[in-house]
């Protein structure tokens, strides 16, 4: 699997880039090439999908990224071309807070997806999306607490208080420290 390259900028599409890697040229699919200049060096987080035709590289410019567009391919029936295409009209961020949301009409509307696929995407994505959110979240409160004194074990529990639809650093902490009192 390659998970990264780095390499020359040598041409430049609206959806994708040619990076040339030790003399080969590597093209690239992106969701957003804005930021690529010929003839610049760049860093590609990248996901390497093996098909039946041959293989394709997606190339992201933060590991974040790529990370959610692969969670957009654990949906079933959504190939790298249609997660590339959700990634193209809509920030991730946005992305990520109206599927742990279950906002239905950004998916439709913004994204452009049809309302079964978006659907399919926040009952398979919601779950996921939340946990990730709250799993950095969490750990930042988690260490904050210990600094305030707490156990591990106190920490853990607090956290575990906190409910699922608290969001944030600071409000998960000030649940956290309320829920233990």
């Amino acid at each position: 699997m390659i998970r990264q390259i780095r390499g020359e900028v040598v041409s430049i599409s609206p959806t994708s880039a040619v990076i040339e890697v030790a003399g080969l040229g590597m093209e690239v699919y992106m969701s957003a090439t804005g930021a690529l200049s010929i003839g610049s060096e760049v860093c590609l987080a990248t996901h390497l999908a093996v098909k039946q035709d041959g293989m394709e590289l997606y190339g992201f410019t933060e590991s974040g990224e790529r990370d959610f567009f692969e969670l957009i391919l654990t949906v079933p029936g959504v190939g790298p071309k249609t997660a590339l295409s959700v990634l193209r009209r809509s920030p991730r961020e946005a992305l990520e807070g109206a599927i742990s949301k279950r906002d239905l009409s950004y998916l439709t509307k913004v994204v452009g997806l049809g309302k079964k696929s978006a659907e399919k995407m926040l009952v398979e994505l919601a779950d996921k999306v939340g946990e990730r959110a709250h799993s950095d979240t969490d750990g930042e409160v988690f260490d904050t607490l210990v600094a305030l004194g707490y156990t591990e074990r106190e920490a853990r529990k607090a956290l575990q208080a906190i409910p699922e639809s608290v969001v944030g650093k600071d409000a998960r902490l000030k649940a956290a420290l309320s829920s233990s009192r």
